[in-house]
């Protein structure tokens, strides 16, 4: 069994771990902010579910995780098209190549997941303040200094936090795509 179908065979494992990351996105724990801002839970998630599962499974859980999230506010940017893209490369890295196992790859990639995630909402929230009217200097002396100091605190966390979260997260992962047996050990 390969992609959605390794990961999908657990007792409900993937939907009762999706269900942490809005309430940690709620309540997160004022140990891992950073100025008042929190970490990208959904990126620290999703990266270890979409190297295991493959693209289509990473895909359809950034979906899933994304609708889940915007649901939780009313603003009017949404993380449905940056996550989506993550789940799927972040799937195909993991079927298609070595596996990423390293802690600096894996912190390196959450770097570039949050970053793509705020510059995503960024863009979204700077196309929907020009839709409403506001002039440009307005729009950079309000929202975008606030947006881009959040954005970069929050990839900075998440990138710092990643290493030991997401090597956690995959090992479970892997682990139980296999069916709780251990993986064989590569010959050299």
């Amino acid at each position: 069994m390969t992609g959605w179908g390794r990961i999908a065979q657990g007792p409900g494992w993937w939907l009762a771990t999706a269900l942490v990351v809005p309430f940690l996105s709620l309540a997160s724990p004022w140990l891992l902010k950073l100025g008042g801002v929190a970490p990208a839970w959904s990126v620290l998630w999703l990266l270890p579910w979409a190297l295991v599962g493959g693209p289509l499974a990473g895909a359809m859980a950034g979906l899933g995780l994304a609708l889940l999230l915007d649901g939780l506010h009313l603003g009017f940017s949404s993380q449905v098209p940056a996550l989506l893209l993550l789940g799927w490369w972040w799937g195909r890295l993991g079927s298609k190549g070595l596996p990423i196992e390293r802690s600096f790859s894996l912190g390196l990639l959450a770097l570039l997941g949050s970053l793509l995630l705020g510059f995503s909402v960024l863009v979204q929230e700077l196309v929907a303040f020009r839709w409403a009217g506001q002039p440009p200097g307005q729009l950079f002396s309000q929202a975008f200094h606030q947006t881009t100091y959040t954005w970069f605190a929050q990839t900075l966390l998440t990138a710092l936090l990643a290493p030991p979260l997401c090597s956690l997260q995959l090992l479970f992962w892997r682990r139980k795509s296999l069916g709780g047996r251990r993986s064989p050990l590569p010959k050299q």
